[in-house]
């Protein structure tokens, strides 16, 4: 199986790429192809010890960053490490796409290079979610701020099957994001889409509140781009607060400092459990081919995890899971 990662995307760079591919190579069995900057990258391999025939590069001499603006970039910047990649997904060089590169621009490239499974109306961001029982997917989360109720059903069925397939949920708990959970809340788009989901074949549960979702009760989060968008950096924003609030009172007095040594590895396995390396990236559902998008943070760890996930996209037939599902 050959995987095709961007060697240039990201904000750690091609060198945490490199290491997290060839660990890929020797963890997982992959082969890889790395589009980038060629001298760099060989340069780069140079320094590990891997089977050589498993790596390839893929000469890119541009990089698309993030204050490009997205679409722009994917149609101008033909020679960038991301468009590169994309059409050689398209050309079945690879099996999948990992990218920690610009989200929006990968997004655009997605729909506009490998485009949409036949049948979705819309792709969808699923970003794992941490809560206390584990993790859930949220999706979507961003890449449609503007949603339909069919729309909605339509992320809620493909966030269903890769939880199962590749998270390795059985029957995964679906709930529809909203600002109660009886059934009459919510605006129009929400109660249309209730009415869609209570009908499907899924495990739909209803509505959930955002207070709940921590709790982990359900294992899909279903909501448009917006409000998933919203969640997401809410979570996000608290976490870091309250971690930051813990570490200052743990060091304001030599007391607090000796409980906090004593709590180390309690901390430590809380820390294990947020972070996002482990999960490596989030999904882009809905297109024809596997395409992740990895952290914009992501070191060799991530990156490996990512390819993991693309490696378990394709030998869990998500894609014609997702097509049969949505045109039977």
């Amino acid at each position: 199986m050959k995987i095709i990662v961007d060697g240039m995307g990201g904000d750690k760079g091609y060198k945490e790429v490199v290491k997290g591919s060839i660990d890929a190579v020797k963890e997982l069995g992959v082969e890889i192809i790395i589009v980038g900057k060629e001298d760099i990258i060989e340069e780069e391999l140079k320094k590990y010890d891997y089977p050589k025939n498993a790596i390839e590069i893929l000469n890119a001499n541009d990089i698309i960053t993030n204050d490009d603006e997205p679409a722009l970039a994917i149609r101008r910047k033909k020679d960038s490490s991301m468009v590169v990649g994309l059409k050689a997904l398209t050309e079945n060089k690879g099996v999948g796409f990992v990218s920690a590169g610009s989200t929006g621009a990968l997004l655009a490239g997605g729909l506009f290079i490998v485009k949409r499974i036949r049948g979705i109306e819309r792709a969808a961001l699923a970003v794992p979610y941490p809560t206390t029982k584990g993790m859930s997917l949220l999706i979507d989360a961003g890449a449609n701020v503007d949603s339909k109720p069919e729309y909605l059903k339509q992320f809620a069925i493909m966030g269903s099957i890769y939880c199962e397939k590749v998270l390795g949920y059985k029957s995964p708990k679906v709930a529809l994001a909203n600002i109660g959970i009886e059934e009459a809340k919510g605006n129009a788009l929400v109660k249309e889409a209730y009415n869609l989901l209570k009908e499907s074949t899924i495990n739909f549960i209803g509505n959930v509140e955002a207070r709940d979702l921590p709790q982990g009760v359900c294992d899909v989060i279903v909501c448009d781009g917006f409000v998933g968008n919203i969640i997401l950096k809410l979570t996000e924003g608290m976490a870091i607060s309250i971690f930051s609030m813990i570490k200052e009172e743990l060091t304001s007095n030599f007391k607090s400092k000796i409980g906090a040594l004593l709590l180390k590895s309690q901390f430590s396995s809380l820390k294990d459990k947020m972070d996002y390396r482990e999960y490596g990236g989030a999904p882009l559902l809905g297109l024809k081919q596997p395409v992740i998008k990895a952290h914009g943070s992501s070191d060799a760890v991530a990156i490996k995890n990512a390819i993991r996930q693309v490696k378990n996209f394709v030998e869990n037939q998500v894609i014609n899971l997702i097509e049969d599902d949505i045109n039977n």
